[in-house]
């Protein structure tokens, strides 16, 4: 591993309800050095954004949690954790597909798409002593070698079906590791708009017009300008009005 910590320490278990649960749990009952990886061959009860279930293939997939600490850190920069993880993710896939042939991109706030087709997704859950991150679990789950989905999921897809190749998921995991240490190091040396700048140029429908849900069963159309630090979605409408909204305010519509 040719990293400085993360990813020093892995922890395989054959079966897990879920990967982030058990390092919640672990946190509580021992002294877990910073950059322990958690991951399983089958994760029975894969959480995701909005109260979703991530479900995959035994065996196929990564589904992983990385535990980390971030020193005087505040809730208030917390949505810079779902940045760096998102842009590790893009680094990997960068790395393994050629990018002139794939589309890769992050849609808020933390999915990674290939061709408008979800790859991976990320949950975030940290632990908080006063206004600051205590410790916090980056939950990963990428499609590596899956090639079928179920019908409901037809908007999903896998490096595998995207070059026709498996790969060996400990690779996958060991290149994950070290993009995000690169990505963690300069959260650490405060560099802010840097991993800002490099998050927004990727960001999934910015400067397009789309369609947009929200949860009270609103739709309008506008164009994505914007996350603020707070990790909310700027949208500007076609009436100029400007608005922002929450991970479980908005949804982007895709065909």
């Amino acid at each position: 591993m040719n990293t400085l910590f993360i990813g020093k320490n892995m922890l395989f278990l054959p079966e897990v309800d879920s990967t982030n649960t058990y390092a919640i749990n672990l946190l509580r009952n021992v002294n877990t050095i910073e950059g322990t990886v958690i991951y399983t061959n089958n994760q029975t009860k894969g959480k995701g954004q909005r109260g979703a279930v991530w479900l995959t293939e035994i065996g196929k997939n990564l589904t992983f949690s990385v535990i980390l600490k971030p020193r005087n850190f505040s809730i208030n920069n917390s949505f810079y954790l779902s940045k760096i993880t998102a842009l590790a993710c893009y680094d990997v896939l960068t790395e393994i597909l050629n990018n002139s042939q794939f589309d890769i991109k992050i849609k808020w706030p933390n999915d990674i798409l290939v061709n408008q087709k979800k790859i991976a997704g990320i949950l975030i859950e940290n632990n908080l002593n006063g206004s600051s991150i205590q410790h916090s679990i980056i939950g990963v789950g990428l499609n590596v070698n899956q090639n079928k989905f179920d019908e409901l999921l037809n908007s999903a897809t896998s490096i595998f079906n995207e070059t026709n190749k498996e790969f060996e998921l400990h690779n996958v995991l060991n290149l994950f590791c070290s993009k995000l240490e690169k990505w963690y190091l300069m959260l650490n040396e405060n560099k802010f708009d840097q991993i800002s700048n490099s998050y927004l140029t990727l960001l999934f429908g910015l400067n397009e017009i789309n369609e947009f849900s929200t949860t009270d069963g609103n739709t309008f159309k506008g164009e994505i300008i914007g996350v603020n630090k707070n990790g909310r979605l700027e949208i500007k409408k076609n009436n100029g009005e400007i608005l922002n909204f929450d991970v479980k305010e908005i949804k982007l519509v895709i065909d």
